[in-house]
């Protein structure tokens, strides 16, 4: 993993241009070979590249791709992004119970003093209650039993053959 850890690094010097001429493309590749070995840093700014489109096309359904291989690892500002993506309906069908889920679990998962997390768990639990606002009782209690059934998985079950 510190190969990853290194990648990683060198693509966000040139994603950003730190210490390096700026060059999106440049990092989008490190990032990969990263997140390719399964270091969610990687994936989850893999996903935000394709969700905001900037160094990539914009495209949702690669942005949820990433985020998902980040969120099933544990990764709680994937595990938001994922269930933003679930509840806009943006790069995959819109979920509400999937939204919920994914957002208790980011509420569980964040922790306040973890500089990599950009929101606190009280602006998850905000999103969170927004998208139970919407639902019925009957879809919070399956999306709480889905939340409490979750298990984060490892990259070796997780990497695409």
């Amino acid at each position: 993993m510190r190969l990853a850890r290194a990648q990683y690094t060198l693509g966000h010097r040139y994603y950003t241009g730190d210490g390096v001429q700026r060059y999106g493309a440049e990092g989008i590749k490190w990032w990969r070979l990263a997140a390719k070995q399964g270091h969610a840093e990687s994936q989850h700014d893999l996903g935000q590249a394709y969700y905001d489109g900037i160094g990539i096309a914009q495209d949702y359904v690669e942005a949820v791709k990433w985020y998902r291989l980040a969120a099933e690892q544990g990764n709680a500002k994937d595990q938001h992004s994922l269930g933003v993506m679930y509840d806009s309906g943006q790069g995959v069908a819109q979920d509400l119970v999937q939204a919920h889920m994914w957002l208790s679990l980011a509420v569980s998962t964040a922790n306040p003093y973890d500089a990599t997390t950009p929101f606190d768990p009280k602006s998850f639990a905000e999103t969170r209650d927004a998208v139970a606002a919407q639902m019925t009782p009957a879809q919070i209690a399956e999306a709480q039993r889905l939340a409490r059934e979750w298990k984060p998985k490892t990259w070796e079950e997780l990497k695409p053959e």
